[in-house]
């Protein structure tokens, strides 16, 4: 099956099963590796990417719901200024450890600033509830989105 879809602000297409997980698929197809596999159940959060600016588990959807989306995954969302107000901000909280949670938090807090520019710290952790992280524990990470949230103003 054809499947279209923008994917990172380029409208693209895939001829494959529509029941292939988008993960697979975004990883496989397109070579875009900042999604990652850890669950495999949509419990960690190191598969998201953003559906129309949603936070999304990519390793349960399969391909086929992706059809006319548009998907934002790291590599596209790293293009932007928003990014590199997180990144500078996740810098100075130590929020980093082995990153391999990273790209998952960062579009989680994209998708919270999106809504709310300045969240406060209950609305930061409920937003990165459906992320897990083995290395710096969650108070780093809620510290670089508050510092994101002060320091990019007028970005969200």
């Amino acid at each position: 099956m054809k499947i279209n879809f923008i994917l990172n602000g380029k409208n693209v297409w895939v001829e494959t099963d529509p029941l292939k997980r988008l993960l697979d698929v975004l990883r496989e197809d397109f070579g875009l590796t900042g999604v990652k596999e850890g669950c495999g159940e949509g419990e960690c959060g190191t598969c998201t990417v953003l559906i129309h600016g949603k936070i999304a588990y990519s390793c349960i959807i399969p391909v086929g719901a992706a059809d006319h989306a548009e998907i934002m995954t790291i590599e596209g969302y790293r293009k932007t200024e928003r990014y590199k107000a997180l990144q500078d901000a996740f810098a100075e909280a130590g929020s980093v450890q082995c990153g391999f949670c990273t790209p998952g938090f960062v579009l989680a807090a994209e998708s919270l600033l999106r809504e709310d520019a300045r969240p406060g710290e209950t609305a930061i952790r409920e937003a990165i509830s459906g992320n897990l992280c083995r290395c710096t524990g969650y108070n780093m990470i809620v510290e670089g989105i508050k510092i994101a949230s002060l320091k990019g103003k007028g970005l969200w």
